[in-house]
């Protein structure tokens, strides 16, 4: 029987999986030899607090994908990022249900927002294109200069300084917004983000 594995938006108490996810990254980005930008433990446990990143764990708790996301330009632009599925549960379609979950979670925050990703991975380009992304150019992406020295631990930064920010590794894939949501957020975690966003009444 196959493992049920739940896909959810990750909460402070998911911290202690940081160090694992990390490491999970880092691994992969060997494997694969394509650049995956850097991040820390304190950026990731801040985005698990502020119910910007999902998390999908085994029933008994043992971790197995991950994926966050972010904002640029005051809300104008929104990044899921860093999606990475542990090696014990891949061919699961489990970076499909995640990706989901950060789209849905998106969406749902900022309605209005273009959503972009930046990815050599043929699995997120085909995931992006059946939620409706589109292949666009870097110029097409945020100007915020936040987002792109996320780029500076990528092994491939130097394609993007030598070409002037006009392309790199990468594809550039935007999403304009439309009414179409893959994934249900729970009501319990819709209340924790209005309280974060200062919206609750």
């Amino acid at each position: 029987m196959e493992e049920e594995i739940e896909v959810l938006v990750a909460g402070p108490e998911h911290e202690k999986y940081v160090d694992t996810i990390l490491d999970t990254i880092a691994e992969a980005a060997k494997v694969r030899g394509t650049g995956i930008a850097k991040r820390t433990h304190e950026y990731l446990a801040k985005k698990m607090m502020e119910a910007k990143a999902v998390i999908a764990l085994t029933k008994d708790g043992r971790f197995a994908g991950f994926s966050y996301i972010e904002t640029w330009e005051n809300q104008q632009y929104v990044t899921t990022s860093g999606l990475i599925v542990h090696p014990d549960f891949r061919g699961k379609h489990i970076a499909k249900r995640i990706k989901d979950m950060t789209f849905t979670l998106a969406r749902t925050r900022w309605p209005h927002a273009k959503i972009f990703s930046l990815t050599s991975g043929a699995a997120v380009m085909a995931m992006n294109t059946a939620l409706g992304y589109q292949p666009v150019t870097f110029a097409d992406l945020t100007d915020d200069e936040a987002f792109w020295k996320g780029c500076e631990g990528c092994c491939n930064v130097d394609v993007l300084h030598r070409t002037g920010r006009k392309y790199c590794i990468c594809t550039a894939m935007l999403y304009d917004p439309t009414e179409h949501l893959p994934a249900k957020i729970a009501d319990d975690v819709l209340a924790r983000i209005r309280k974060i966003d200062g919206k609750e009444e």
